[in-house]
């Protein structure tokens, strides 16, 4: 499979088809078919047979479709859940402290082990048993841990310069969820998730939707 030619919108449907798969196979469910996932996530049966065909060589079988827990399997591989990768998280603050305590990271394959704040009252503490450092211990801790994925939490007007640092202790992946931009090398990876940006959208949507029913 060719990675490269995986558009992002395609990348955000992915876990949609895995969540749905999942709860097919708590069911007992064996087989699924392309018609009968595009009419439950409301896509077009084109968009889901191009997305399967990239993530499984194995064919659909007609009237019987594909086997529900090979399709798990390939879309698991493929999103890369099955291998765990670690991560640190810079912010330790409500939205931070909530990522170090998600349990449900590890479903995802992401295992965050440490996390990085100024605040005296956590810096030294433990939150789900992984330790809060300094910032000003980034460059001495990174190096010693196996992750190369940081997420990013912290005020706007220290961001960059917090990942200018992480960048420089090997870090190669940043999870933003600060609203600006970064300034990044070309070899780093960013996926920004714009909060402010996403509840303009939920509530455009809401008012429409209301308008609608008046």
């Amino acid at each position: 499979m060719d990675i490269k030619n995986v558009s992002k919108k395609q990348l955000e449907r992915y876990p949609l088809y895995l969540k749905y798969l999942l709860s097919l196979d708590e069911t007992h469910i064996e087989n699924v078919s392309s018609p009968m996932i595009a009419r439950t996530l409301e896509l077009t049966e084109e968009q889901v047979r191009k997305d399967l065909q990239i993530v499984t060589k194995k064919e659909g079988k007609p009237r019987e479709g594909r086997k529900v827990k090979e399709l798990i399997e390939d879309l698991e591989q493929f999103l890369g859940y099955n291998e765990i990768s670690e991560a640190i998280i810079v912010g330790v603050g409500h939205l931070g402290q909530a990522f170090m305590k998600y349990k449900g990271f590890l479903s995802f394959g992401l295992k965050v082990v440490a996390g990085f704040d100024i605040d005296p009252n956590l810096v030294g503490t433990m939150i789900n048993e992984k330790p809060v450092y300094h910032v000003d211990k980034i460059k001495e801790i990174i190096p010693h841990l196996n992750c190369q994925i940081a997420i990013v939490t912290t005020p706007s007007d220290v961001s960059q310069e917090i990942v200018n640092t992480l960048i420089e202790s090997g870090i190669e992946a940043i999870w933003n969820f600060t609203p600006i931009h970064l300034d990044v090398p070309k070899d780093i990876v960013v996926e920004n998730v714009n909060l402010a940006s996403s509840l303009a959208v939920l509530s455009h949507k809401l008012k429409r939707k209301n308008m609608k029913e008046i």
